[in-house]
């Protein structure tokens, strides 16, 4: 396993990632990545009662900073 560095940030699994392709059904959405294969990356969406495992292109993720607070 390698890690992949996106946009200055370094996806890993367990980060936090959100979904930046606007023709995407999940733009905008946030979730977990749980694993990197080359340059595929797979996101887990938990909402509710639903939990969902989606496949995303490295190109149409970005990386979120947690540490940052909302004011």
């Amino acid at each position: 396993m390698r890690a992949i560095a996106f946009n200055e940030m370094i996806i890993l699994p367990g980060a936090t990632v959100k979904i930046i392709n606007s023709d995407d059904i999940y733009y905008n959405f946030q979730g977990l990545v749980q694993r990197i294969d080359d340059s595929r990356v797979a996101v887990l969406f938990e909402g509710g009662n639903w939990d969902k495992l989606v496949t995303f292109n490295l190109s149409e993720l970005e990386a979120v900073d947690l540490s940052k607070k909302k004011k």
